[in-house]
């Protein structure tokens, strides 16, 4: 076998009301921060609750929050230049994926001379980062796991993906109260892109005996808070199996790699600002089918952890799977095809091309090009 290494780099914690708590994980690494928060944050009342959790332990900050509907190279330097000409000592981040990755480029290139597009451009940095606490909004986190930031290319609306230090978030903390914040399908859609996260992670080349241990115990949490238990004996709240489930599915990608569907989510949310997980939820059935095709037998295996009925063939197990994720989908009244999401045919090409511009095709289920991401696209419109 090849040699495994993985190094888990933050301190992860996952507890409810550990927002409360933000001050007490973010004092150890500097006096002056900048806090990156989602503006999402304010309409719902949640911001004034995180500021005051700082407050009450004499950290001193400020807030960045311009930020769109995605994360891109513009406001990323926007939040760069800032953050230098304020002198902070580290970076706070709250919320979901976007903020987490703007606070990710302040800690990563805080003490670079070049700009933000030479990182976007294939440029590595050669200084130490600023220390990063993530508090995560959303159930799933992948980005804090990986020496990678995805990000939207503000020059030509592509993604990009930059590379940056090792072990730059110090501190990720997963609070399942948190998801008050979101509505009923965001919340749902986030779950299914878990279950895609831990799926294509078990799916891919860069497969190995930790990212398929994860996946398989993220499988069965995040069945277990869609659907539920006929067991006494599991009396685990709904929100807290979906966080940990969650936290095992971005740690399972990032051990392994994303999939199809996760990258061409990156794709879209970065060239059209769609929503990442209802695109990934759309996607996902269609890998399913894909993958079973030459991967039958890794598919139904994750399929059984998933808790699909066993059927007589591994492809009718797959099969079965595919269909699942897509009744989840209508019963939820969330959108089935990419054609119900505004965009061409002819303007997914382009997402195709992003995607296999990126480092991650090298790790799919099989050897891909543009153009069988395109034709997965395709079947999913």
């Amino acid at each position: 076998m090849t040699d495994f290494v993985f190094r888990v780099s933050p301190n992860v914690i996952i507890s409810s009301y550990a927002a409360s708590r933000l001050g007490q994980f973010a004092c150890e690494f500097g006096k002056r921060f900048m806090l990156v928060l989602d503006p999402v944050l304010r309409s719902v009342g949640a911001a004034d609750k995180m500021t005051q959790a700082l407050s009450d332990r004499g950290v001193d900050f400020f807030i960045f929050d311009e930020i769109a509907e995605s994360a891109d190279t513009k406001a990323a330097a926007a939040a760069l230049n800032l953050a230098k000409n304020s002198h902070i000592q580290a970076v706070i981040a709250v919320g979901g994926g976007k903020t987490i990755e703007i606070a990710r480029c302040v800690a990563a290139f805080f003490y670079e001379e070049k700009s933000i597009y030479d990182f976007a451009d294939g440029e590595v940095p050669s200084k130490s980062p600023l220390p990063l606490v993530v508090l995560s909004t959303t159930c799933r986190c992948p980005g804090v796991f990986t020496d990678r930031i995805a990000i939207c290319d503000s020059r030509t609306n592509g993604l990009k993906l930059l590379k940056v230090q090792n072990a730059l978030c110090k501190t990720t903390v997963f609070d399942p109260t948190m998801s008050v914040t979101l509505t009923e399908n965001q919340t749902f859609s986030m779950a299914v892109e878990s279950v895609c996260l831990a799926a294509e992670s078990y799916f891919s080349q860069k497969a190995n005996f930790f990212s398929d241990m994860t996946a398989e115990k993220s499988a069965e949490l995040l069945r277990l808070a869609l659907d539920g238990s006929n067991s006494l004996n599991i009396t685990t709240p709904k929100e807290e199996l979906l966080f940990e489930g969650g936290c095992l599915a971005s740690l399972a990608s990032s051990a392994s790699s994303f999939g199809p569907a996760g990258l061409l989510a990156l794709a879209v949310n970065a060239r059209f600002k769609i929503s990442r997980p209802i695109v990934a939820s759309i996607i996902f059935p269609y890998v399913i089918e894909f993958c079973a095709k030459f991967k039958a037998d890794r598919v139904a295996k994750f399929a059984d952890f998933f808790g699909i009925e066993r059927k007589d063939s591994e492809t009718e197990q797959a099969q079965a799977f595919a269909d699942n994720i897509r009744e989840r989908l209508a019963k939820e009244n969330l959108p089935l095809r990419l054609k119900e999401l505004s965009i061409t045919i002819e303007q997914l090409a382009s997402v195709a091309e992003d995607a296999a511009s990126t480092d991650w095709i090298n790790f799919m289920p099989c050897s891909m090009t543009s153009d069988t991401l395109f034709e997965i696209l395709k079947s999913a419109y």
